[in-house]
């Protein structure tokens, strides 16, 4: 596992947003949340409400990425 962060979780109050910052990271948002109806996405990042957050990292977290 490398030591710099595939995800960055940023908290921006009503909203959060959740950018690749690695290829691993930017694959893990495709495969997991596609742009659709769904997953809405700002530039690179996907844009989810603060609840959704946790849940996000935990998942990202247990396919063995690291999450900032």
């Amino acid at each position: 596992m490398n030591d710099v962060a595939d995800l960055s979780i940023a908290n921006h109050g009503s909203l959060v947003l959740v950018s690749p910052v690695s290829d691993e990271g930017r694959a893990w948002l495709e495969e997991h949340c596609p742009e659709d109806d769904d997953h809405i996405y700002f530039g690179d990042a996907l844009v989810v409400e603060p609840r959704y957050a946790a849940d996000l990292a935990e998942g990202a977290t247990a396919d063995r990425l690291m999450v900032s």
